[in-house]
């Protein structure tokens, strides 16, 4: 499994990740210099999710572009987006990415590693 992140993603997640033998990849939000434009993904890039922070899919005041357009290449290529945010703010943030949709997965920091390796292991289930 191959896991793009955004900048600021926990090292100490992306080092077990490494360790567990899945591939990482930084992905850039296009402002932040960090990594491959998100939206530059292609089925080449054998990615299988993305992590990061909410705020990452978010432009600096006065950016044209917004979570939709940032996720683009996630949506149409059905990559789940695991965004971080504490439990207690979940709803606040659904309700503030309601027109994103299909694919966002809210996770706590505390459950990121887990719900990523569950998703590996969907992913080798499904191969069988």
């Amino acid at each position: 499994m191959k896991i793009g992140y955004l900048e600021g993603t926990d090292p100490d997640l992306l080092a077990k990740l490494v360790l567990d033998g899945h591939g990482t990849l930084p992905l850039g939000n296009g402002w932040d210099n960090h990594g491959k434009y998100i939206n530059h993904l292609t089925p080449q890039d054998k990615v299988n999710a993305v992590v990061g922070y909410l705020h990452k899919i978010f432009p600096p005041d006065g950016g044209a572009e917004g979570p939709l357009d940032i996720l683009a290449a996630c949506r149409n290529q059905k990559i789940p987006v695991y965004l971080i945010v504490v439990r207690a703010k979940h709803e606040a943030a659904k309700a503030y990415l309601k027109k994103v949709g299909e694919g966002v997965i809210l996770v706590d920091p505390s459950d990121v590693y887990d719900e990523l390796t569950k998703l590996g292991k969907k992913s080798k289930t499904a191969q069988r």
